[in-house]
């Protein structure tokens, strides 16, 4: 009897025990397989950035009666305090704006060009074959601060003031340091302290920052009044720009007072392409967003939601049109005031046709040339208003924190874009005097029947692009929401040719985040490709999305990043 009981006693247990299991293993209630969290839905304004402060901050202008382009301005700068991994005024800003009143899209390119006293025969007399990644040689005029102050001029409501006022008051008074942000200041440091002034202000007590560290800049507040009092000829000529020039020169260097006074940033007319009835907008060259529309091109032709998410069949032919596509990057994205950019061509989708032919459905192609044409680390955020406006932002100092020159009291590194040039002779992003480099940050937006539907972006480097393509397939072809699109495990191809010159010769390599099946890996290899799988930290996405039919948006920002979404 007594066994009988305990029998019972122990089947009833287990019962409630697997009830109870069951109930709590779920990991979401709503059935969006690669969520990490739920979308955030808000009425009167929404902002996406790698960091929560900077998302509150951002909220905070709107609630004051900034509008969008003004809240992200607001979050820029606080992001240049916040995250100096990944950005700040010493780098450079690109921008897609969606105007309410104009109801179009408005594009800026706000990156610098190159000092004008140097040019390709230093490099040869110095025998370099390659731009050096870091130190005076690789920095470019910065041009985030002129972009602020365009996009400003252009759309702003509050002075600039009151919208840098923020980011000054916690350079003044400190922040905590977030976990992510931390671990990369903690990398950088190791390198970095060896260059003049980095220990100053970036490793404060002799320690390098990590998380929880309380961090001041004041050296940086300093910086931003000046800008928020004197405008932009407050960074681009007198003390600071004197400062930057005294320095760069005193390192071995050549930008100039002159170069920085010259600086100006570029009204643009975004580019796109249509995919499936969606409208796909990025900016032209000198940045590469034009990559992303090539691949979408060369994946609407295939039945993408019958291969499936994941499936050998997906990824084999986006890592093969991925190829075609940064071919012709290498060789056809540069500075459009140097060169006459076969840009229609390349987006078209006559071109798209007969590039597709060049894909083997069942083979890894270990090289591809750019197609014959006729004659003819980084931060994104984005930020939407109660009016309607809203903004596609992406800035960066390019490979994380930069060049490693910190000119002294200033607060700020400044950026090595130039080290993207190629050093060959009549390739169209050679370098040249006052010249553009080609650029990887680019912002994104998506809209429907000539109506915003999507602003969203993420970082990394040649990640961008296809992940820009990645994240429109998995909303559109894989029906996946805002959330899940960008948090959904990614493919990223690396050993394209390269704008710089490296030429792709035995095929690259797929890197797959964790989260695709091992038969997919095992299938892929069996094709030949070079497959390395389980690695993250492909780029921090943010997005917006507007749905006309409520007046809501919806706000993203996934988990790579320490970023936050939110809205009221």
């Amino acid at each position: 009897m007594l066994t009988t009981k305990l029998i019972r006693k122990a089947f009833l247990l287990s019962f409630l025990f697997t009830i109870s299991f069951s109930s709590f293993s779920q990991d979401r209630i709503a059935s969006n397989k690669f969520a990490t969290r739920s979308e955030v839905i808000a009425k009167n304004g929404m902002a996406a950035t790698s960091h929560p402060l900077a998302t509150q901050v951002a909220l905070d202008i709107l609630k004051k009666g900034g509008n969008a382009i003004d809240a992200a301005i607001a979050a820029n700068a606080t992001l240049g305090l916040m995250e100096p991994t990944g950005c700040g005024i010493g780098g450079d800003i690109f921008a897609i704006v969606w105007s309410v009143d104009d109801q179009k899209l408005f594009g800026l390119n706000g990156s610098g060009r190159t000092p004008a006293k140097l040019n390709l025969d230093y490099f040869a007399s110095n025998e370099l074959n390659k731009i050096p990644a870091f130190g005076p040689l690789p920095v470019t005029v910065p041009g985030a601060v002129d972009g602020w102050f365009e996009l400003h001029n252009k759309f702003g409501a509050l002075k600039m003031k009151e919208i840098l006022s923020p980011a000054i008051a916690y350079a003044r008074e400190g922040f905590p340091v977030t976990e992510l942000i931390g671990y990369y200041l903690n990398r950088s440091a190791r390198y970095f302290k060896k260059y003049p002034n980095f220990e100053e202000i970036y490793m404060p007590n002799g320690k390098a920052l990590e998380k929880g560290s309380f961090f001041k800049n004041p050296y940086l507040a300093d910086t931003y009044e000046k800008i928020a009092k004197g405008g932009r000829d407050a960074f681009y000529k007198g003390e600071i720009a004197e400062t930057i020039a005294s320095f760069i020169q005193e390192q071995g260097g050549f930008l100039s007072v002159e170069d920085l006074a010259n600086h100006k940033s570029e009204w643009v007319e975004p580019i796109s392409t249509n995919y499936r009835g969606y409208d796909v907008w990025e900016l032209p060259p000198n940045g590469q967003g034009t990559a992303a529309l090539q691949i979408l091109n060369l994946m609407e032709a295939y039945d993408v939601r019958a291969m499936g998410f994941g499936s050998t069949e997906y990824v084999h032919h986006f890592v093969e049109a991925k190829k075609l596509a940064f071919e012709d990057r290498a060789k056809y994205y540069a500075d459009p005031a140097f060169n006459d950019l076969p840009i229609e061509q390349l987006i078209s989708k006559e071109y798209a046709d007969e590039r597709r032919e060049l894909i083997n459905p069942d083979r890894a192609a270990r090289r591809v040339d750019a197609g014959k044409l006729r004659d003819g680390d980084t931060i994104y955020l984005t930020v939407a208003d109660k009016f309607g406006n809203m903004v596609s932002l992406i800035q960066s100092n390019y490979r994380g924190m930069g060049s490693g020159m910190v000119p002294p009291k200033l607060g700020f590194m400044l950026q090595d874009r130039g080290e993207l040039f190629s050093l060959e002779e009549g390739h169209m992003n050679v370098f040249e005097p006052n010249k553009r480099p080609f650029h990887t940050i680019i912002p994104a937006f998506i809209t429907k029947d000539g109506k915003p539907w999507v602003s969203f972006g993420l970082m990394g480097g040649g990640m961008q692009p296809q992940g820009h393509a990645q994240v429109v397939m998995n909303m559109i072809d894989f029906d996946m929401n805002l959330q899940e699109a960008g948090d959904a495990p990614r493919i990223r191809h690396t050993g394209s040719s390269e704008p710089t010159g490296e030429v792709m010769t035995d095929g690259g390599t797929v890197v797959l985040e964790s989260g695709f099946d091992y038969d997919t890996i095992r299938e892929l290899m069996l094709k030949g490709h070079k497959v390395k799988f389980g690695l993250g930290g492909y780029g921090g996405f943010q997005a917006i999305l507007y749905d006309e039919e409520t007046g809501v948006y919806y706000g993203a920002s996934e988990s790579r990043k320490d970023g936050q979404a939110a809205g009221f």
